[in-house]
């Protein structure tokens, strides 16, 4: 009989093992085996004039505010700028505030020398960012993913400012092409240096594990992630979902996958705190 906490428990990280390290850590050290299965990877955008075009924009201080909404936008701005042989600090006018929505893009922003002025502090996401955000003009640069969805942009709208939007990367399915492939790697103040490499396994393994009721979790961060998972698994089993903020939760429950938990805050302490919470609580079930 398994003990409550995560003791023993096989919870499945569906991110490259890179961006798996800090939570397969986390998850190591209290007794847990994590395993990684890379569903989605990252390329550059097909569209590179319009990406330039804004950064042009944006180095002429043609912008109040810099919005990243995340990590993977500031290793589209590390290449961006190696390639006009600056840094992203310079990139980035004095003048031109930045905002973000969660801690860990907070963290490798000022990890690359750039002042983060606007950020959530509860809901970490677009929503807790509006909920913030004043009323009234401004002008802003917003780079996003190509599935990025549109409420950021609209809610900004609604608030007065006008926005101007690219399209920073392409989220694909993993493996992304090696010619599209960012590879600016974050800085060493966030990499993270744990030796120990999580365990990755392959779709086939699994879905046979996942079948054979060896796996407790698995951890979803984004909705795109949910749909991998949903065209993966036809059934979870006894595996719970758990997710990553309520856009991940949302479409996971339009897919028809039930939510276990939802990880407060998108960092390793809150998605442990997520899975410690549903497994206390099937503890404590009669």
């Amino acid at each position: 009989m398994k003990l409550n906490g995560l003791a023993g428990r096989r919870v499945l990280i569906t991110r490259t093992a890179d961006r798996a390290r800090p939570l397969a850590s986390r998850l190591r050290k209290l007794g847990a085996e994590p395993l990684v299965l890379p569903l989605i990877d990252f390329e550059r955008a097909e569209d590179q004039a319009s990406l330039e075009a804004g950064l042009d924009q944006l180095s002429a201080g043609n912008f109040d505010w810099l919005l990243i909404s995340s990590t993977t936008t500031v290793r589209v701005l590390l290449e961006k700028a190696a390639g006009r042989n600056t840094t992203v600090a310079r990139l980035v006018p004095s003048g031109t505030r930045v905002a973000t929505i969660g801690p860990s893009s907070r963290q490798v922003l000022e990890a690359v020398g750039l002042t983060v002025a606007l950020a959530p502090s509860e809901l970490q996401s677009a929503e807790g960012l509006l909920g913030q955000w004043g009323q009234g003009p401004a002008r802003v640069f917003l780079p996003q993913a190509d599935i990025a969805a549109p409420n950021l942009r609209e809610g900004l709208a609604a608030k007065g400012a006008d926005v101007t939007t690219v399209i920073a990367y392409r989220t694909v399915d993993y493996p992304a092409r090696d010619e599209l492939r960012l590879t600016a790697e974050l800085p060493s103040a966030v990499a993270y240096s744990d030796p120990v490499q999580p365990l990755t396994v392959s779709p086939e393994e699994a879905k046979t594990a996942v079948h054979a009721g060896t796996v407790d979790a698995v951890v979803a961060a984004s909705p795109s992630a949910a749909r991998r998972i949903a065209q993966l698994f036809p059934t979870l089993r006894t595996c719970r979902f758990i997710a990553i903020g309520r856009p991940t939760a949302a479409e996971a429950g339009r897919l028809g996958i039930t939510v276990a938990a939802i990880a407060k805050e998108p960092t390793p302490d809150g998605i442990v705190a997520a899975l410690e919470s549903v497994f206390a609580n099937e503890g404590n079930l009669p």
